[in-house]
């Protein structure tokens, strides 16, 4: 139960575009493992540690969106005729979960976060639901859908394949869960060698001919107890068991389980009830229609293009380029959140799948909050509506031959009228002519970047104004 109020929580997080679900329930977001190491949140990555070594690797069946979808695709696998006992013992491939791992890490302290982000289960969560609520084409959509592609096939076949094979996060708890103090045993006395636990066995770690358990791969789902039908297996505080003199399983050292042994007390305990809901993503899909707009009705105004920008835009609440490149795990919550549609995932492949801001359909209200209000990572730091409003996160540029006053000889002002800092003033063309149309002025040192002189510029199909980013965000 409490899996799959945490699979809704989180998915429920993406799908809601009012913030009514983020008021209440983002801190599900924010207790995701790697979101919480690259936010510093040193206390949920020492309560996640300390769960882990307490009862295993809870956190990868109970609280990680990308594990219980794992199961709900395998459940519904399982519904087949002669697959309800499709799992079967398989070694641990060390050197495949030890070598991404690696890749994982190095890419992390080389700055290159978002190759990190490709293996990061919640992150990939993310993009997932990301994908089906807003389809399309992008690079974002066609990571997402290979992603779910190979989770859902490993998942289809094996169960927790993924969690056990290529997930990062799986193998750093799943070092921790060899010192877990409370784990599933099997009592070799009354164990009849049925091999049953480790056909339910998801995680594909029980060695039931040998009476041993990997637990580094062991998701604490428990499985292996409700299954059971002579209460073979029980949940066992390991310390109890050791000083009662049970030794540790030489096979269990082989397969690098360390404190793995023979025997356990007590009955079988009652396993968890695990209610999926196996249609939830297909429920909560939205398909957004775009209308178009028309000049009185009688013509198309032609859609704005990207402005091709020396230096990309990020968010206030980022502090600068190299913070939130660092931080952002590219889940994409911020651009499901975001009500003006200003973040979009970059295409650039240094920074892929990101967040970038752009004004095409919208600008930065100086209002909302709502990104870093939302962000897990601490990519967008929480800022104040006092604080956005004096944060220059870039300076709007003029281009004199796409002013409609220049091009067209008509007066217009739209981007004074709108700018929220009164950074942009209008000036006659001709000084000297009081007659003559006026153009935009900017003082660089006021504007904030918000782009609402770029949004609102009438100009097509290029404004006659766009934000040009800054490095390092700055006050005025």
């Amino acid at each position: 139960m409490l899996a799959t109020l945490f699979f809704l929580s989180v998915t429920a997080l993406f799908v809601d575009s009012t913030g009514t679900v983020q008021e209440w329930l983002g801190w599900t977001a924010k207790i995701q493992f790697l979101p919480a190491l690259l936010a510093l949140n040193v206390v949920t990555v020492v309560a996640l540690v300390v769960l882990t070594l307490l009862v295993g690797r809870v956190y990868c069946s109970v609280i990680c969106p990308l594990g219980v979808m794992q199961d709900v695709i395998s459940r519904i696998s399982g519904l087949r005729k002669k697959k309800k006992s499709r799992f079967s013992y398989s070694g641990e491939k060390r050197w495949l979960r030890y070598g991404i791992l690696v890749i994982f890490v190095v890419a992390l302290v080389a700055g290159l976060t978002p190759l990190a982000s490709l293996l990061a289960p919640y992150s990939s969560y993310g993009r997932m639901v990301s994908s089906v609520m807003s389809p399309s084409l992008s690079p974002v959509a066609i990571v997402a859908a290979v992603s779910f592609v190979v989770v859902a096939i490993l998942a289809w076949t094996g169960g927790r394949t993924y969690c056990n094979t290529i997930c990062p996060v799986g193998t750093v708890l799943g070092f921790f869960s060899r010192f877990a103090l409370f784990r599933p045993v099997i009592n070799t006395s009354k164990c009849n060698t049925c091999k049953r636990c480790a056909k339910k066995c998801k995680a594909s770690c029980i060695d039931a001919k040998n009476h041993s358990i990997d637990y580094s791969r062991c998701v604490a789902c428990m499985d292996c107890i409700k299954n059971c039908k002579h209460g073979a297996i029980s949940l066992t505080y390991s310390r109890s068991a050791r000083e009662r003199g049970v030794d540790i399983h030489e096979d269990d050292k082989a397969n690098h389980s360390p404190l793995s042994w023979r025997g356990g007390r007590g009955e079988a305990s009652s396993r968890r009830s695990f209610l999926t809901l196996s249609a939830s993503l297909v429920a909560t899909s939205l398909v957004k229609a775009q209308e178009k707009k028309v000049d009185g009705g009688l013509t198309a105004i032609v859609d704005k293009k990207k402005p091709e920008r020396a230096t990309r835009l990020v968010p206030p609440g980022a502090k600068s380029l190299r913070n939130f490149s660092q931080h952002c795990t590219a889940c994409q919550l911020c651009v499901s959140e975001c009500p003006n549609g200003v973040l979009r995932p970059s295409t650039n492949l240094e920074t892929l799948m990101q967040p970038e801001m752009s004004y095409e359909d919208g600008y930065c209200r100086p209002e909302c909050t709502r990104c870093s209000d939302v962000c897990p990572s601490g990519a967008i730091r929480p800022i104040t509506i006092a604080e956005k409003s004096s944060v220059r996160i870039g300076h709007a540029v003029w281009i004199k031959k796409n002013c409609l006053p220049v091009s067209d000889g008509v007066s217009c002002g739209n981007c004074a009228r709108h700018c929220p800092s009164g950074a942009i003033l209008m000036v006659h063309m001709d000084a000297k002519d009081e007659e003559s149309p006026k153009i935009p002025v900017i003082d660089t040192e006021r504007c904030i970047g918000c782009g609402a002189c770029e949004n609102l510029c009438p100009a097509r199909p290029f404004s006659a104004i766009y934000v040009e980013g800054h490095e390092r965000h700055g006050f005025y």
